[in-house]
């Protein structure tokens, strides 16, 4: 496919409210866009690196200068030569295939063998300032009709705020937590202790970099173990299948390089009958539309983190996203199925770069 440029677009997406994590709190998206024309079609891509190296090694500005130094330049001949940085490299790849897909009428849910004409919504919950805050929180999101809630934990704000919840709401809401890596293996006995509230899982609640701890954890607690940051690629899921370092996997395109490796850890995963679920990044409806196209593969058994667009953003670069009963709709159109609102894309654009090809 011949190629004649390629953009990137830095956008500010302002967040409807501010969003805590053991990491930090942010207020806004900083995001990186990647758009690939080509003489029969243009081709969409969302980088979703934070500011700084906080989730893992990647940030905004180093995802810019390593596609326009390397990634760009060396398109169409192997990338992996180049290590790491599956960030830039799944907004590359990702916005490529997008324009390969228009000119040939594709969707990208058809190309990565979806099943499903909708997927069912999670949320994903804050550290909020206190328990009343986090049940208002709740019962709005319920309210709109989300399927699934996940609540953000740290030491500090776990099993306090869970038991709240699960008191509030009952026994049926399917209910998970995350720590993003916040927690030790000393923390086992603690942790032990949201085995009473029928939690779906417990995301990455170790260091990313430690298999052999979190299957010692899995061996210490009944709640399941799903891995995230940990899993970097179908080898890393691999592995900690093998170790029994968990039994749940999230898989974000961006996180291990784009939908390509992203429907091979399904595959592997379904093999080994392990669940998968689509984790989230704050995406805008360019990230959002070609998550839900890959949670419509048969193995995401479990409500991803594909929230609607009303749950970051007030106005979406994109059509709105939205949730019908507790669902939203795979896309259907050519690639990703989404194009940006032009006004709304003007207004939210802070630089542009044009590197030609031809």
């Amino acid at each position: 496919m011949k190629i004649d440029g390629i953009e990137l677009r830095r956008v500010a997406m302002p967040l409807k409210a501010p969003f805590r994590t053991s990491f930090g709190v942010a207020t806004s998206r900083d995001v990186l866009l990647v758009r690939v024309v080509t003489p029969d079609a243009e081709g969409w891509g969302e980088c979703v690196a934070l500011p700084e190296p906080r989730y893992n090694a990647e940030y905004v500005d180093g995802a810019a200068e390593v596609l326009r130094r390397f990634l760009i330049p060396a398109l169409g001949r192997d990338l992996a030569v180049f290590k790491g940085h599956r960030m830039a490299k799944a907004a590359l790849e990702t916005a490529v295939l997008d324009a390969r897909l228009r000119a040939s009428g594709e969707s990208l849910g058809h190309f990565l063998g979806a099943e499903r004409a909708r997927v069912p919504s999670g949320v994903s919950v804050g550290i909020m300032d206190s328990i009343p805050e986090l049940l208002d929180a709740v019962e709005g999101y319920l309210a709109e009709g989300y399927v699934r809630i996940k609540l953000k934990i740290e030491p500090g704000w776990d099993v306090a705020p869970v038991r709240a919840v699960r008191e509030r709401f009952g026994e049926d809401l399917p209910l998970q937590v995350d720590a993003n890596a916040a927690y030790s293996l000393s923390d086992a006995p603690h942790l032990a202790g949201l085995d009473d509230f029928g939690l779906l899982l417990i995301e990455q609640p170790l260091a990313d970099d430690d298999l052999v701890q979190h299957a010692r954890l899995a061996g210490r607690v009944r709640t399941p173990i799903c891995l995230d940051e940990s899993i970097d690629s179908a080898a890393h899921a691999a592995a900690a299948i093998t170790l029994g370092a968990c039994s749940i996997v999230n898989i974000k395109p961006g996180r291990v390089g784009g939908y390509l490796e992203a429907r091979r850890i399904h595959d592997l995963c379904r093999a080994h009958g392990v669940a998968v679920w689509c984790g989230g990044m704050m995406e805008t409806g360019i990230g959002r539309a070609a998550n839900v196209a890959l949670a419509a593969l048969p193995g995401f058994t479990l409500p991803g983190d594909t929230s609607g667009s009303s749950r970051y953003f007030a106005t979406d670069l994109t059509a709105p996203f939205e949730l019908a009963d507790g669902h939203l709709a795979v896309p259907a159109g050519p690639g990703i199925g989404v194009d940006p609102e032009p006004d709304v894309l003007s207004e939210v654009t802070v630089s542009t770069e044009w590197i030609p090809l031809t």
